[in-house]
């Protein structure tokens, strides 16, 4: 089943210029890409992305990170795009990534962890909304 999901280039991935490595990576698994942009995120639009994980030890952390430099909101798709994009970027902790995963490649630890990519598809769906609007994705045939 065609999904979309988003994918965020976090600030240390931009800073470490690997943002055309990892979009090359991206592009390689097959995905399409339908919207992508360099932002930088205030501390309230941070805030309010990961409303979900208020309240929960490393929220203040991720909200300081997020919104400490540019990053690269990219909405995706392809067929199961949720669970392939998971597989290419590996588990949060790049100590438990799978070998040749984005993370175990290219991340330092897990508060810093070069991308982000949606849970599911209906968050999939949700995310894109937050960064992107209709007229900014691109339908591909």
């Amino acid at each position: 089943m065609i999904e979309r999901t988003l994918a965020i280039l976090k600030p240390d991935c931009v800073r470490k210029k690997l943002t055309g490595e990892v979009i090359a990576r991206i592009e390689k698994a097959g995905f399409k890409i339908l919207g992508m942009k360099k932002i930088k995120l205030t501390k309230e639009t941070a805030s309010g992305f990961y409303a979900v994980h208020k309240g929960k030890p490393f929220y203040d952390g991720l909200v300081e990170f997020m919104s400490s430099g540019p990053c690269i909101p990219i909405a995706l798709e392809k067929e199961n795009a949720v669970a392939d994009y998971r597989t290419l970027i590996g588990a949060t902790d790049p100590k438990d990534a799978a070998p040749g995963t984005i993370r175990k490649l290219f991340a330092d630890n897990k508060s810093e962890n070069i991308v982000h990519g949606s849970d599911s598809p209906e968050n999939g769906k949700i995310e894109i909304g937050y960064y992107f609007s209709k007229k900014e994705i691109i339908e591909l045939d």
